[in-house]
């Protein structure tokens, strides 16, 4: 499994490390993913990945937070 985000990553759910959808990769730009959040995402989950009080329609997703990169989805690491 990867952790580098590429264009073909377009589309996958992003995950956390329970299995629970947490967003969708919008776009991927410059080797970053930039994410659609599920509208149920805690303050506290928002506030570790550093999207805090942004009032954005996506999100960058820092590689430092991914744990793998699969087939179908984005998984993020457990700590967070």
């Amino acid at each position: 499994m990867r952790t580098n985000i590429t264009g073909d990553d377009e589309g996958k759910s992003v995950v956390n490390a329970d299995g629970e959808q947490v967003g969708l990769v919008k776009e991927v730009s410059g080797g970053t993913a930039h994410i659609d959040p599920d509208p149920g995402l805690t303050d506290k989950v928002k506030s570790k990945l550093g999207w805090g009080d942004m009032d954005e329609d996506t999100y960058p997703l820092q590689e430092a937070n991914i744990d793998a990169v699969t087939d179908d989805e984005v998984r993020l690491k457990r700590d967070l």
